[in-house]
Parts: C-alpha cells; sequence; structure tokens
C-alpha cells in the first residue's frame, strides 16, 4: 500500500482551511495513495478568547466540512485521516465565554466510499487544550481493510507509550499520527520509539506556519490566565510548526520525510504483513508481545521502602549526585578484582556496573554446575566490594543470589536492597520472577534520593518503568545487557523523558549493524549497495532538563527546538563518569503545546 503525509498551516478562518484541505488531499492524490494523512487541527488554530470563539471554530458532525473531506476521499478513491475540533453537543446554548462546551480534539477516518468510518478523540489534552476541550475517553480501536491493520492518533498522544502500546496490543501494524507541535521531539524521538518497540509503520502529519494566532493569544481572557500561569503564556506567544512529516518502518528506518516546515507532502510504499506485535521478537527469541501483556499486571504491585541504613531520613534532595558507569573486559575472580581496584581509587557515590558483569557468555547461567559456580562468585563478590566502599558508596549489579537472578544494591554493610527480575526473557528462562518493585530511599551525604533498579529485559517494558517513576523516584539504575542498539539509542531516551526520570544504565560493550540517525537515513537509503557496517553500543547516563530551560530559550530568542529532551553521556572504555541532576525529575509537568 501506499501512504501519504501532508504538513500545512491553518488559521482562525475555517473556509480558509477547507481550501487548503481540499488542495493538499488533491496535491497528495498524485501519488495514488492508500491512505493520506493530514496534520492535527485541520480547520483550526486552537487559541482562543473564550469558550465561545472555540465553539464557533469546531465543527458539527453534518457540517460542510467534513462532507467535503469525505467527498475528496470518494473522489480520490482513498482513505483520509482529518483531525478537527468537534462538537459533542448539538447547540451552545450559552453565550458566556467563561462557560465551557462539550468540544473534542477528533481524528476521523473517511474510506474511499466516502463515509465517515471511524472518530478517534485525543486521550492526553494539554493544560490548555484541557481548558478548552473534552476527551470522550473512547476505546483505542483499530480499523481493518485488506491491506492490514490502522490506529489513529494525534498530539501529544505520541508523547508517551500508552496509546501507540494500545493501538499495538489491539493489533495495529500502521499507526496513522497527526501533530500541531513547534517542537522536534516527536520526529527525532517518539516515532522512532513507538515504531520500534510495538513493530509498527508510523506516519506522521505535522502541521507548519504559525500554530497560535499572535492578536487571539495577546487577548486571553482573566479566566484562562487563572489556569495558564505567566510564564506559560509567555511561551505560548510565538510559536510556529516544525513540519518535519515523515513515514518510519518497524526497525526505526525514514521512508520519506519532508525535511523542512514548508507546506508540502511525501509517500512511501509499505507492505504490512511483517508488521504488529504479534510478529515481534526480542533478539534473545523472547516473545515480545506476551512480555508487553504480562507488563499490564504491574499496576497493582505495592511498592516497597526498605530501610537501609541509621542514616536519618529527611526530604532533602542533593542538587547533584556523582554516578560512574565501570565496565570491565575480565571475567570471574579478574573482573571482581578489577572492581574493586576500581572503587578504592574513585569517589562516585553511585557505581553502576552491568548485568552479571563478571560473566562474558550470559549462556553458561543454563548449565547447573556453571549456576551454581555464579552464585558463589557472587557471594565472594558482596564481600570483597562492600570491604572496599567508603560511607554513603553504593556499588548496583545484578547477581545470582538464593538461585535467582536479580539486581541488587551494595554498600559497607553488604547488600542493603535487591530488586528480582519482574518479567520472562529467554537468557534466563530458569529464574524466578517477583510481581514487587522495590522502591528505595537512599542516603548520601548531601541528601537522600528515591530510586529503582530493573534488570534483564524489564526496562524494556515502558509499563514497568512508569510504574517505577509513578512513586516519583529520582534515578533508575539498570544493570542490563544489550540486546539491540535501539535499545540505548531510542527506547531509554523515551523512557527517561515521557516519565522526567534520570537513568544510569550499564551494559557489556557489543557491535550491532548500524542503525542511521533520523538525519542520516534518507542518504542511507541511497547507499543500500554498500556493505552494512557494524558500531559498537554501551550503556549510558540520561540527565534531563527542566521547565527553566525551556522558559530561558522562549526568552533569550534561541529556541533550540526541543521541549523534552534528555541529555545523554553515553559509556565509553571501562570507567564513564558524570554528574545528574536528581531535582530535575521532581518537575513532572514538562511544558508541551502540541
Amino acid at each position: 500500500m501506499r501512504v501519504a503525509v501532508a504538513q500545512f498551516a491553518t488559521s482562525l478562518n475555517t473556509q480558509e482551511n477547507l481550501t487548503t484541505c481540499l488542495s493538499m488531499i488533491d496535491n497528495a492524490a498524485a501519488c495514488v495513495p492508500s491512505i493520506i494523512v493530514l496534520p492535527e487541527f485541520c480547520n483550526t488554530q486552537p487559541c482562543y478568547t473564550g469558550h465561545e470563539q472555540a465553539w464557533q471554530q469546531a465543527l458539527a458532525i453534518e457540517s460542510d466540512f467534513l462532507q467535503k473531506i469525505a467527498q475528496q476521499a470518494k473522489k480520490h478513491d482513498c482513505y483520509i485521516v482529518l483531525n478537527v475540533t468537534l462538537r459533542r453537543d448539538l447547540s451552545r446554548d450559552q453565550v458566556e465565554i467563561s462557560i465551557k462546551s462539550n468540544i473534542s480534539i477528533t481524528s476521523c477516518l473517511f474510506s474511499p466510499d466516502g463515509e465517515l468510518v471511524q472518530q478517534v478523540d485525543k486521550e492526553k489534552l494539554t493544560e490548555q487544550e484541557n481548558y478548552f476541550f473534552i476527551s470522550t475517553k473512547q476505546a483505542t480501536n483499530v480499523f481493518t481493510h485488506d491491506f492490514g491493520k490502522f490506529g489513529l492518533m494525534s498530539g501529544a498522544d505520541s508523547d508517551n507509550f500508552q496509546v501507540p502500546r494500545a493501538l499495538s496490543l489491539n493489533g495495529a501494524q500502521l499507526i496513522c499520527n497527526s501533530e500541531n507541535t513547534f517542537a522536534l521531539d516527536t520526529s527525532t524521538l517518539h516515532d522512532i520509539t513507538h515504531a520500534v518497540e510495538n513493530n509498527v509503520f508510523i506516519a506522521t502529519a505535522n502541521k507548519i506556519g504559525a500554530l497560535r494566532p499572535q492578536q487571539t493569544c495577546n487577548k486571553v481572557t482573566e479566566t484562562t490566565e487563572q489556569l495558564l500561569n505567566v510564564e506559560n503564556r509567555q511561551a505560548i506567544q510565538q510559536v510556529y510548526g516544525t513540519g518535519q512529516s515523515q513515514i518510519i518502518t518497524p526497525e526505526g528506518k525514514v521512508l520519506a520525510k519532508i525535511e523542512h516546515n514548508k507546506a508540502g507532502y511525501t509517500f512511501a510504499d509499505i507492505d504490512l504483513s511483517p508488521a504488529g506485535l504479534a510478529h515481534k521478537v526480542r533478539p534473545d527469541g523472547t516473545e515480545f508481545k506476551q512480555q508487553q501483556c504480562s507488563a499490564f499486571n504491574i499496576a497493582t504491585m505495592t511498592a516497597d521502602q526498605p530501610t537501609i541504613t541509621n542514616h536519618e531520613y529527611s526530604d532533602n534532595v542533593p542538587e547533584t549526585i556523582n554516578v560512574a558507569i565501570f565496565a570491565t573486559y575480565k571475567s570471574n575472580e579478574q573482573a571482581i578484582e578489577d572492581v574493586c581496584h576500581y572503587i578504592e581509587n574513585n569517589l562516585s557515590d553511585i557505581i553502576q556496573l552491568p548485568e552479571l558483569f563478571f560473566i562474558g557468555d550470559k549462556t553458561i547461567t543454563h548449565d547447573q554446575d556453571e549456576l551454581k559456580r555464579i552464585e558463589y562468585l557472587s557471594h565472594d563478590l558482596i564481600q570483597q566490594i562492600s570491604a572496599v566502599l567508603r560511607p554513603f558508596q553504593y556499588v548496583c549489579t545484578s547477581l545470582v543470589v538464593n538461585g535467582n537472578h536479580q539486581a541488587v544494591l551494595i554498600n559497607q554493610q553488604g547488600i542493603i536492597a535487591r530488586q528480582q527480575q519482574l518479567h520472562f526473557c529467554q537468557r534466563y528462562q530458569w529464574t524466578e520472577l517477583t510481581d514487587t518493585i522495590n522502591i528505595i530511599s537512599l542516603p548520601l551525604e548531601q541528601g537522600n534520593i528515591k530510586l529503582a533498579m530493573l534488570t534483564a529485559d524489564d526496562a524494556n517494558i515502558a509499563d514497568t518503568v512508569k510504574m517505577a517513576a509513578s512513586h516519583n523516584i529520582h534515578l533508575l539504575l539498570m544493570p542490563f545487557d544489550i540486546q539491540d542498539s535501539l535499545e540505548v539509542n531510542y527506547s531509554l531516551l523515551a523512557r527517561a523523558a515521557e516519565n522526567r526520570v534520570c537513568i544510569v544504565a550499564a551494559t557489556r560493550e557489543k557491535s550491532f549493524a548500524i542503525q542511521p540517525s533520523v538525519e542520516q537515513n534518507q542518504d542511507k537509503l541511497k547507499q543500500n549497495n554498500k556493505k552494512v557496517k557494524s558500531q559498537k553500543s554501551t550503556g549510558l547516563i540520561i540527565n534531563l532538563s527542566n521547565n527553566a530551560t525551556l522558559l530561558t530559550q522562549w526568552q533569550s530568542g534561541r529556541f533550540n527546538g526541543y521541549i523534552n529532551k534528555p541529555v545523554v553521556k553515553h559509556q565509553h572504555g571501562k570507567i564513564t563518569k558524570a554528574l545528574i541532576y536528581p531535582n530535575a525529575s521532581t518537575d513532572k509537568s514538562s511544558i508541551v503545546f502540541n
């Protein structure tokens, strides 16, 4: 099938916007697509002086606007995805601008027969959108056609894993995403992450031009001011759509992209047959869909806060924490000695080691005699490491303890916290699983933080990270064994961004076929006849920026294009050090005006 995505600007003139939509559909139809995806808010610019104006801008289900789009779908014999503000009441009896009406932000799917066959309301409303709009919270259903199954989403629903995951679990192979954003976060991170994690194609159409009418934003009412603080008002004064509309494969490659913020369309031919969660398997053979289904039960888990030391707990969170990743290239007793030598010569507060860092080949754990030897080494390791740690210094890794694979946190007294594996994976199919995530209150010399540990494939389950982050942790520690370079290039960055949590993840170095960045993909597509090269992949330390950073960008006029971009330091060589800022994790209200 052929998929086309279009990008263009809109205004507060609904008739002009209809003309623009009809023209863009005619243009895109020249490539004879099976489906055309249009941006979010095709009928309006969502910044109003009051609820009466929001109502006047919204469309009735039987409006001429929607009927004309339906005629276009029939004329060009294709599906059309159109996102608009839609009236959910038959009429508005109030003229008072402060009284809200029932208006949704809805993606409408028109069939080649000219029928409106599906409506999907935007679920995650931004602060400003929540003031003007509602969400009917309809089920995340998919539409089935001969060429496959596809679902619809829009705006901020693409900023986290939940809506794409729900669509994928319902069988989606293609997700049509309508955007209205001034930021690059979606096109450079979230689109690719959703495609790879769910084994789906993503077709995103984004706006260009001014996203908010200047004359209207300057007349924001006092009622709106009570909702939107002064800083946020300033941030939305001048915003322009970035465009960058694109079509992404389940492997995270860009098939087609409009590399600018000018009106236009692009298209790609795709085959949906290998897409979908049912066809996704982890590199070690673990069934991915099975993992995702099990993750949904984690919400019932209770968080455990063990007493770690006699240190008096306080709410003071240190401004910075010294963290380090240490990855030895040695094995067995020599690896333990290597780590102890490093600890004795460094003052990092928290030292992160890879999963079973002293074992190079994890397949030996399937041999019972080898497993017993690994458990013996684990006990010996605990004694040796605890003997060289200073007060308020910690080491995190994973070990085999009591026959089970689990992440551990070690201080001078030995193991002070542990996290047994949560999800099945083929590498450690012999271990028992737990149903509890431990949330750890950790005393440091400068204050106290809350953290969680995840090992094996647990951090690749987005629900698991969300569950841990929902308990206001500052830091996620990850002793893991990388299985795919996309884990560190995209997935873990997305987890940090959408949950506002710092991550320190250590793994043994591995080599994978090069996965081009978004900016490189177009050039790489032209070089398919060249030999595929490999690159080394390692762990990383992920820091956060905060809202103040974004506001400073707006005030200085030097916006860098991102609203919630993690700050990354990749693991390099044996020792990688960084300062992390745990207080940034307490700021869960990122400014997003999608």
